[in-house]
């Protein structure tokens, strides 16, 4: 026999599970107001760095080119 009538449980059960959507709707408020943040944060030290002229936004150019990407050919194979 369960510890609680299955009828009775349910009101548990639901609330239970509003309390995990409170939580999870809080987490996600949470991350989205740290990701504006960042961005924000990110996007001041681009326009900063533009005007003293040490990075020029939107011209920097890959490290390597990356295989899969057009014009980039994969080592051993020939151009025909």
């Amino acid at each position: 026999m369960p510890a609680l009538p299955l009828d009775e449980a349910g009101k548990y059960v639901a609330g239970a599970y509003v309390v995990f959507l409170v939580l999870l709707l809080v987490y996600v408020s949470i991350m989205a107001a740290r990701l504006q943040r960042v961005d924000s944060e990110l996007e001041d030290l681009a326009n900063l760095a533009e005007a003293r002229g040490e990075v020029p936004v939107g011209t920097v150019e890959p490290a390597a080119p990356v295989a899969g990407q057009p014009g980039v050919i994969p080592e051993g194979a020939s151009r025909s």
